[in-house]
């Protein structure tokens, strides 16, 4: 601006000044009234609108995708250009720059003038900042990652679904005696590959489980459904349901009735889920009696509750059948097709249905209106009428009970998943159904129930995650999370949460039950077993702590240091001190146990120069190591000595005085050509096989 311009503005600027109005309190006073105007705006739009804030945040929520204010998402767009050591551009300079060219602006436009189109060099930047501004907002919105999605329902439906269900359907139907476990591992038929290159031994021990293990409603069907309806049993106390399984005929109501001895007749598996059946809320006990047959434990369903609500009320054409002509052939498919028209005259027909139909349609038998309709049908597959309309068949309040179980299935932890885990680390303690009862590690005391409305209703989920996670060692109980050096993941806590969760709508317990407490002494293996067994092992193998048969361990630690690492625990670890809970006569007798194991062997076969004996060394191993599966699921039986010597698809597994040609020998030592080593788990001891051996080197003799 040279002087000329500088006088011809001054001057101007004296003239306006003087036409003016003063700043106070003209100005300020319409300041005050526009400022008041925008505040009374604000209050109206959070009274009438609201600006609700979001939920608590909750670290353990994968579905959440953190991201800042829209007005800072071009700044965090920017940063994703400069990367890594570059990222200090994006942090720093360019911001730090933006900001001196503001404060140097009216140094560096000094012109007079001020239309835009005199001022086109700042007017253009601006421009270009504004929409640059505007596009990596709009560019940080499209990048937006999606919510994480968390695990759906029971991760073993899950695995069935993806591996299993596009050749087999929803369901397989098992034939006695066979060895479901080796099937998967090995693939035993055209075009199923070996499952053991994909699937851990854990994994496919699951999915045998899940495939043969029987629902509630099966069990109750039949075991009690001849004598009782199912509301009636769900109405009963639940501590009478358990002793009635556990006393079979001797329990006072089963007075002059022909019922078996369930303790002998079902696992303790198959009574726990006959009991869970009867306690479960509705929701999960219609799932398991209309729905499990075709869906396993949960279904894989992304739509809203209203969507699944819907499908539920109307049934209909949701899955595909296969072609059967591909499967069946034309006798059998014209046989299917008359018995599903009238299946009173054509009694053949029930075998097939029962062996290709009944996994989907279970009991009933699908309508169909002239034997040509149903062949067509039957032949080539596709959509049809599976899923009957239950909005017909169930109550309005079993529907709704039924689409919010079944919802919570496909969204959260499955209340099945979280049954079984209860039954595999918590029952021994709190008991079926968390009645609770003499504590294993304290000898006279009480476990008090965690069923009751009392408990549920003061202990919210965060408490029931940190007690299980955690432990209570003041109780005697240990951690259970891995980040506690425990076996359980944040989503199998949550599993059990979920299903401890599940009683509160209908607690199957409201005092604590009467309990017979012995005054006896706990033996020293009972002691073991109840307070170490579970992380260093049934016979001091280690699990998650170290191994207690280690000659290592054993010659590294005198009985005062054994002592004193029970009595005081490890702080690095997860070991409680268990001087807070046990007697030091008891710690003592646990540490004349723990030296008992000293040399790792696991009995006295050999000494003296005498052969292992099958009863007392063999046998114990092989129940140890590979009953569960060898006994269980056809194939070779390891459960007595003849099924051990006459059994298997390759029999004989043993051949007496043969160690380089038995089969046993071969898989327990690795040298096998064929299939995996065994145990799968990999945890049969050196000192274990070499008693297996030396008692086939002897002669495999029965003694």
């Amino acid at each position: 601006m040279n002087e000329q311009e500088k006088r011809a503005y001054l001057e101007n600027y004296e003239r306006e000044k003087k036409k003016g109005v003063p700043f106070f309190p003209d100005i300020l006073f319409k300041d005050a009234v526009v400022s008041l105007l925008i505040f009374i705006a604000l209050v109206g739009l959070a009274y009438f609108i609201g600006a609700p804030l979001e939920a608590r945040a909750n670290p353990a929520d994968s579905g959440y995708t953190p991201r800042p204010e829209w007005y800072f998402l071009f700044l965090f767009q920017l940063l994703k250009y400069f990367p890594g050591s570059l990222e200090v551009i994006g942090v720093i300079v360019i911001p730090a720059l933006v900001i001196l060219i503001l404060f140097a602006l009216p140094y560096l436009d000094r012109s007079a003038k001020r239309h835009y189109t005199s001022r086109l060099p700042i007017v253009g930047a601006t421009v270009l900042v504004f929409f640059g501004v505007i596009a990596l907002s709009i560019q940080a919105y499209r990048e937006t990652p999606p919510p994480t999605e968390s695990a759906k329902g029971d991760p073993i439906a899950a695995r069935y679904t993806e591996n299993c269900a596009p050749c087999h359907g929803p369901g397989i139907s098992v034939q006695t005696g066979t060895n479901l476990h080796e099937i998967i591992a090995q693939g035993k038929h055209e075009g199923m590959p070996a499952w053991n290159g994909d699937l851990s031994s854990d994994e496919i021990d699951a999915l045998v489980g899940f495939i043969l293990s029987p629902v509630g409603d099966q069990l109750f069907r039949a075991q009690c459904a001849a004598c009782h309806d199912v509301e009636e049993l769900v109405a009963s106390d639940p501590i009478q349901l358990k002793d009635a399984l556990e006393e079979g005929p001797n329990f006072s109501e089963h007075a002059g009735v022909d019922v078996p001895t369930w303790t002998d007749l079902l696992s303790p598996e198959e009574r726990i889920s006959l009991l869970n059946f009867l306690i479960a809320p509705d929701g999960q006990r219609l799932f398991d009696t209309n729905c499990a047959t075709c869906h396993g434990r949960a279904i894989a369903f992304s739509g809203s509750e209203t969507e699944l609500e819907s499908i539920i009320r109307q049934g209909g054409q949701h899955l595909e059948m296969p072609p059967w002509r591909q499967t069946l052939s034309e006798a059998e498919l014209e046989t299917l097709a008359a018995y599903v028209v009238d299946p009173g005259s054509n009694p053949r027909g029930s075998a097939l249905f029962e062996a290709h139909c009944s996994t989907c349609h279970g009991e009933r038998i699908p309508a169909a209106d002239n034997v040509e309709t149903a062949y067509e049908t039957i032949a080539g597959g596709g959509a049809h009428e599976i899923m009957p309309v239950w909005g017909d068949i169930l109550t309005p309040e079993q529907i709704d009970a039924l689409v919010e179980y079944t919802y919570s299935t496909a969204v959260g932890p499955p209340l099945e998943l979280g049954q079984q885990l209860f039954d595999q680390n918590c029952v021994s303690c709190h008991g079926d159904f968390g009645e609770g009862g003499p504590n294993p590690t304290r000898q006279g005391d009480v476990i008090a129930p965690i069923s009751s409305a009392e408990y549920l209703n003061t202990r919210d989920d965060a408490t029931l995650r940190a007690v299980i996670a955690q432990g209570q060692p003041n109780f005697g109980m240990a951690p259970f999370g891995i980040a506690n050096g425990g076996p359980l993941d944040d989503e199998d806590i949550d599993a059990i949460v979920a299903f401890i969760r599940s009683w509160e709508s209908n607690p199957p317990v409201e005092m604590p039950p009467e309990v017979a407490v012995s005054e006896l002494p706990l033996s020293s293996a009972e002691l073991y077993q109840s307070v170490c067994a579970q992380c260093h092992g049934t016979k001091g193998e280690g699990l998650i702590g170290p191994s207690l048969r280690d000659p290592k361990f054993q010659a590294a630690n005198s009985d005062q240091e054994i002592f004193d690492t029970i009595n005081l625990g490890h702080p690095a670890t997860p070991m409680i001190a268990w001087g807070e809970v046990l007697t030091s006569s008891q710690i003592q007798q646990l540490v004349q146990y723990i030296r008992g194991f000293e040399g790792g062997a696991p009995s006295e076969a050999g000494v003296g120069g005498e052969s292992p004996s099958f009863a007392n060394d063999v046998m114990p191993i092989l129940n140890e190591h590979c009953a569960a599966c060898h006994g269980t699921f056809g194939g070779w039986d390891a459960s007595s000595y003849d099924s051990v010597m006459t059994t298997g698809d390759n029999a004989p597994v043993v051949i007496p005085e043969d160690i380089e040609n038995s089969l046993l020998a071969q898989k327990i030592s690795g040298t096998q050509s064929e299939g995996a080593k065994m145990p799968p788990t990999g945890l049969m001891m050196d000192e274990e096989i070499q008693i297996i051996l030396d008692w086939i080197e002897a002669g495999a003799l029965d003694n």
